[in-house]
């Protein structure tokens, strides 16, 4: 039996997306979990798994196209039969479909394809996040030549043009707009940008956060670190941050509280432990997630988190490397910082904001010697927790930070 395929609902506040490009065509054959499309939303381009498998009869919507969530956008069935969208439950044969052009010569399909193309026709050709590369980097899509479907200019083209005019010398490729003593310049917030900023501004309106701040002896941690490292590749390098991920994770297994989503009535208590991780990107920041981090050794969640930042980086990820977090760290460690707060990323009910691990003068019985410290600050929900079981996740945490043995 034929399946409607709809546009997917990839994150709890995503509303529309935009199809960024068919992987698989009308006609080929695909199996349940492969990739059946790129789409857009206002955090990244996610690869979507198809649910079913058999033929694609129908792509019921054009590329760079945008439209709700739960429209229908392909058909996917056995081969030889058509699936009416006005009788969901009536399948088709290629035969019936040929009796009924006479009554009905233009299919809701054909008018649906049809309209899409009306509204792309005078529009430049260009997807979404090709897009917002260019607005960042002030380039002039209509200088550029598309090698997409029908001369849609996308990601790609952009790099290769930005490429192109570093290597002039006297130009600059740079994102950040240069601005001279004097002048004011007028530069829009990018679609993640605002998302962020939305959701942040009901965070912090919404959510009483409290903070507790704790300085961690990492020495012997940053010890163990070297010694793991010592003789791989650099690239296959264990991070402080993996660390963070185990220890944070098997700490939450005593404070469900802390591990939880809170809709306003009532606090669902997560026996999952999924650890988001905020990933720098040049549009703003996406969340990656390494699920059930606590039942992971270091080495696993090294080399999932190395490949999902990867994905990030080159603008395509899955939907499961950046939805479903049950607790996130914000680490600004590598970049020097020394001290500061994050907000909660809702409906979680906590997140942890660490800063750079730093040699620092400390008292050990009496005399002052060098130590190396970590100072992390947990923001929670008052709704939640308290200010007393928000202390004693931060003293529980130093237990793996400070004996990282322990996370074996």
């Amino acid at each position: 039996m034929a399946n409607i395929v709809e546009m997917p609902k990839l994150g709890f506040d995503m509303a529309e997306g935009t199809l960024s490009t068919w992987v698989k065509k009308e006609g080929d054959t695909i199996q349940k979990g492969e990739i059946l499309a790129d789409i857009e939303t206002d955090k990244a381009t996610i690869q979507v798994e198809s649910s079913f498998s058999g033929t694609i009869l129908k792509e019921l919507i054009e590329v760079n196209t945008t439209v709700p969530v739960g429209t229908p956008i392909a058909v996917i069935g056995e081969q030889g039969e058509e699936y009416d969208l006005n009788t969901p439950d009536k399948i088709k044969t290629t035969e019936d479909r040929e009796k009924e052009k006479e009554i009905n010569p233009e299919p809701v399909v054909s008018i649906a394809k049809e309209e899409t193309n009306r509204k792309q026709q005078g529009s430049l050709k260009a997807s979404p996040l090709a897009k917002a590369i260019a607005s960042e980097n002030g380039v002039d899509l209509s200088s550029i030549t598309g090698s997409g479907p029908g001369g849609r200019i996308v990601k790609r083209d952009i790099e290769k043009h930005l490429a192109s005019v570093e290597a002039q010398p006297g130009e600059t490729t740079s994102p950040t707009v240069k601005i001279q003593a004097g002048e004011e310049t007028l530069q829009p917030l990018s679609k993640l940008r605002k998302t962020i900023g939305a959701r942040m501004q009901q965070s912090k309106q919404t959510i009483p956060h409290f903070y507790v701040t704790y300085s961690y002896d990492v020495e012997i941690l940053l010890k163990m670190r070297a010694e793991i490292n010592q003789g791989r590749p650099k690239e296959e390098h264990i991070s402080i941050n993996d660390f963070l991920v185990k220890a944070v994770a098997m700490t939450l297994r005593q404070f469900p509280k802390l591990n939880a989503s809170l809709d306003g009535t009532a606090l669902t208590l997560h026996g999952d432990i999924h650890i988001g991780n905020a990933v720098a990107v040049k549009e703003g920041l996406l969340t990656v997630v390494c699920r059930n981090a606590d039942q992971k050794s270091l080495l696993q969640i090294s080399d999932e988190m190395r490949a999902m930042v990867k994905r990030v980086k080159n603008g395509k990820v899955n939907p499961q490397d950046i939805e479903g977090s049950t607790f996130t760290i914000s680490n600004l460690g590598m970049y020097g910082v020394e001290e500061f707060s994050a907000i909660i990323n809702p409906p979680e009910t906590a997140i942890l904001a660490v800063s750079s691990a730093m040699q620092v003068p400390v008292v050990a019985d009496g005399v002052v010697k060098p130590g190396m410290r970590m100072k992390a600050t947990l923001s929670a929900d008052h709704r939640a927790s308290d200010g007393a079981e928000a202390a004693l996740f931060m003293k529980e945490l130093a237990t793996y930070l400070e004996q990282p043995w322990r996370m074996w």
